[in-house]
């Protein structure tokens, strides 16, 4: 059963809800229960609440370097790829929704925006946590690490280090590596995992355009060069280094300029 929202709330505090949910399962669908006709009050200060994000006991955390290398020609080889992925979905539902509360003072189009990301998120760690449980696994059957919300620690005081390091970066990183991962699971006869692979490289070019779009807006407000701003927050941060090879199609479709493109791996 779904948690009640409270009466009355905006959009930005609705999304607390899930965001604080430890269940996997719950926070996807309390995510995609989340009422998009919400008022949002965006200039509203909200003051962090403690617990973000929700997690379960399961998967344990662990250094990227900790997780074990499997052989696609296993099931549970397959299976703990696919978890791996199901594990970046489930991130990726926090992260949007952390940054609609987070974050005041933008255009109501902007937590629209984060708010369909959300959702979309959802959907997709729905999709992949079904297929694993159709292989007799579940979300949490594997070790996982942290990488992403570590990222979103380090730039929780800065909406732009926020959209120029996770949308820009981390998630953009998955354009690169999703076509690879796809061939490699349909390769080992995994064609329905192949199948919800490309509809989320379908969607996740549009999050990272979302991510594109209000990062040069916010330059743009803080009269700053997208490009030479995005190199210094990268090494704030200690943003981690892009290798290729690099989906060009993808990220010219999700926003990237030649500029940008042509930075990549230097």
């Amino acid at each position: 059963m779904l948690p009640s929202m409270p009466a009355g709330n905006s959009l930005r505090t609705a999304v607390i809800l899930p965001l604080l949910e430890a269940n996997a399962v719950r926070k996807a669908e309390c995510t995609l229960a989340l009422d998009p006709d919400l008022a949002v009050d965006a200039g509203a200060g909200i003051e962090a609440p403690p617990g973000i994000p929700g997690r379960p006991q399961k998967p344990e955390l662990v250094p990227h370097s900790q997780l074990e290398q499997r052989s696609l020609r296993t099931l549970e080889g397959r299976a703990a790829l696919i978890h791996s992925i199901a594990h970046i979905e489930l991130n990726a539902i926090d992260l949007a929704l952390d940054i609609v509360w987070r974050f005041p003072g933008m255009p109501e189009a902007f937590y629209c925006d984060w708010l369909r990301v959300a959702k979309e998120e959802a959907k997709h760690f729905m999709l992949l946590r079904d297929h694993l449980v159709g292989l007799g696994f579940d979300y949490g059957s594997f070790r996982a690490h942290n990488g992403l919300w570590e990222m979103a620690e380090k730039t929780s005081g800065d909406l732009l280090a926020r959209l120029a390091l996770v949308p820009r970066t981390l998630e953009a990183r998955g354009l690169d590596a999703s076509p690879l991962v796809r061939k490699k699971l349909v390769s080992a006869g995994d064609h329905r995992a192949g199948a919800i692979l490309e509809l989320i490289l379908a969607e996740e070019i549009g999050h990272v355009a979302i991510g594109n779009r209000w990062y040069r807006h916010v330059c743009a407000e803080r009269g700053l060069d997208p490009v030479i701003t995005y190199a210094e927050l990268a090494e704030r941060h200690n943003a981690p280094y892009l290798r290729g090879p690099f989906n060009l199609e993808a990220r010219r479709a999700a926003g990237f300029d030649e500029e940008e493109l042509a930075a990549l791996g230097r």
